[in-house]
């Protein structure tokens, strides 16, 4: 009698558990490329060319958040070369860099939306403006 219960239980379970991992959504990719660019011209003849800096991109932790901004959803930092990846459920996000790293750093934060399983692709580029001020102030010499 046992054994016949708990074959029916089985059976019964077996559909509810296949419908349920069918419900699972495969999550998506983002990807991207972190860039910081000073103003430190590469061509001495071009004093306005703007360069990117080999700096530690573990100090611009960049932050994924919900498109309203109001919730967190994973904190991401760039690898050695300033790229990075990290998978996300499907919906649509902010990509965006966590606080000031720096007194006079700009960004422009970024949204985009993942797909389940797609790569989205989002490139930051983080300007550092304290570079951008000092050049400011030199006097306009025409050409």
């Amino acid at each position: 009698m046992f054994l016949r219960y708990l074959i029916y239980g089985c059976l019964f379970l077996i559909p509810i558990c296949c419908v349920a991992s069918d419900n699972a959504v495969p999550p998506g990719f983002l990807e991207g490329h972190l860039k910081i660019l000073s103003s430190n011209p590469v061509d001495i003849g071009d004093e306005n060319a703007a360069t990117v800096r080999t700096e530690n991109y573990a100090d611009y932790p960049l932050l994924i958040l919900s498109r309203d901004k109001q919730k967190e959803i994973a904190r991401i930092t760039a690898d050695t070369n300033g790229n990075y990846r990290a998978a996300l459920p499907p919906g649509d996000y902010v990509l965006d860099v966590q606080g000031r790293p720096r007194k006079h750093v700009r960004w422009k934060p970024q949204p985009f939306t993942v797909l389940s399983n797609q790569t989205v692709r989002v490139d930051m580029d983080i300007i550092d403006t304290d570079q951008w001020r000092a050049r400011s102030t030199q006097l306009f010499r025409p050409d």
